[in-house]
This record gives C-alpha cells, structure tokens and sequence, in this order.
C-alpha cells in the first residue's frame, strides 16, 4: 500500500440540499484541473435502490441515503481542505469547528459509503452465531461463502425445520 492511500481517509461534506450532485461535479472537476488527484481521491453520494409503485408500475430509482451531504475520500492537508470547503454549495466539513474528523472504518461500512471488505475467516460446515438482525443469536451451519459480496449463507433451524438465510460477513461471528 502506498503512503497517499494509508494516510487517505473519508470525509463528511456538507452542501445545500439538492446541490450534492453539483458539488461532486465541481469537485471532481476542480481535482482534474488542478492535478489533485493525489490528494482527493473519491468523491461519492450515497445512494439506495429503492422500488416504488406508481399507477399500478414497478420502477426502481436511486434515493440518496444522507441527502444535503458528499463523502470524500482524501488526504486531509491545507490544500486539500481548502478546495473542498470552497468549492461552490459546499457549506462546511462535519466535525467540531473547523477541524474534520475522519469517517472510522465502521461508520463507512455502515454508512455504505465504500465496500470495506471484511476478512471473515470461516468454511462451510462451520458453526456461526448470528450477530444482527431479526435471527440475532441464532446458530446456523455454514453452507456456502461469497467472499466477493462479502455473504454468508447459513442454515438455521426454526420450528423444527433447517431455514437457509444469506447473511453479511458482518452478521456473523464464528464458534
């Protein structure tokens, strides 16, 4: 791993409600005219598939998650903190004054910000705790692990009878 991309980390960006497309436009621009690249690295919205049902049609469409809001994936120096806080709509870094704080690996899985992969060390026939969710302490059997999605699928036993459920990498813990 390079220095730039261990010292880079994601950022919380404020902007006027319905500006956050301008904004990763502008921003995205500026790092491209300005060869910034090595400093601001992403800049993403995150967004939700969602379905809606209007006159009787499915149709999905792309809901934003945090709206009024931009993450951005950079290393945190003058120049760079300079840029984003004066690119246009932008209203501010979230963190106490002027001082940005970092997302935590955490808050970025959670927040679906970016796909942290999660080393999950575990093989099929394994027992596994579930973790979260509506089967939260349950025990299952492993029976099948997409480590590119980062999935687990586990036979669970409810009312007598072996249920498959699929579950995050996250979810589970083994025992």
């Amino acid at each position: 791993m390079s220095e730039t991309t261990a010292s880079a980390a994601w950022y919380v960006v404020h902007t006027y409600s319905g500006y956050e497309n301008k904004v990763k436009a502008n921003l995205e621009k500026t790092v491209e005219n300005r060869g910034l690249q090595d400093l601001i690295l992403e800049v993403t919205i995150p967004m939700e598939e969602q379905i809606e049902i209007k006159n009787g049609k499915r149709k999905t469409v792309q809901r934003k998650l945090y709206p009024g809001y931009v993450m951005v994936k950079m290393i945190m120096t003058d120049e760079s903190w300079y840029v984003v806080r004066n690119t246009r709509g932008v209203t501010g870094f979230v963190g106490p004054g002027s001082k940005p704080i970092p997302l935590s690996n955490e808050e970025v899985r959670s927040m679906q910000v970016e796909m942290v992969p999660v080393k999950l060390d575990v093989e099929v026939g394994q027992n596994v705790r579930v973790l979260s969710g509506p089967l939260e302490s349950f025990i299952g059997t492993v029976t099948d692990v997409d480590a590119e999605r980062q999935k687990v699928r586990v036979s669970v036993s409810m009312f007598g009878r072996e249920t498959p459920v699929e579950l995050d990498f996250t979810q589970v813990v083994t025992l």
